[in-house]
């Protein structure tokens, strides 16, 4: 098994898990967000799960999503998101890609909610 193998974003863990935090709760609110490829790709991954969580609708799993989420984004997630996908196993997350960022030349991409 290979432990540690993913995206560290020239950041530590608590600043790293604020960024996935800041990009899921826009998300939430938005429906679909630009960012570079490199942080959509870590996010597809983390709203999977979130999603797949609060699909539990528990009063356990709404506790585990406010650690990581807000309380409006926690409301939302498990209120109107989560129901949304009952039926569907996975892949509630689409990235498309945008090409290069003008200005240093990044690779963007659009992530959005599957409907």
């Amino acid at each position: 098994m290979r432990r540690g193998n993913h995206r560290k974003h020239g950041r530590e863990t608590t600043q790293r898990n604020a960024l996935y935090k800041g990009l899921a709760t826009a998300l939430i609110d938005h429906g679909q967000i630009k960012t570079t490829q490199a942080k959509a790709k870590s996010l597809v991954s983390v709203m999977d799960k979130l999603i797949t969580l609060a699909k539990r609708q528990t009063l356990n799993a709404r506790r585990e999503l406010a650690k990581t989420l807000g309380e409006k984004a926690v409301k939302k997630i498990m209120d109107e998101i989560a129901k949304t996908y009952t039926e569907r196993h996975g892949g509630y997350t689409r990235m498309i890609r945008l090409g290069q960022r003008k200005s240093d030349g990044a690779e963007m991409a659009l992530v959005e909610l599957m409907k």
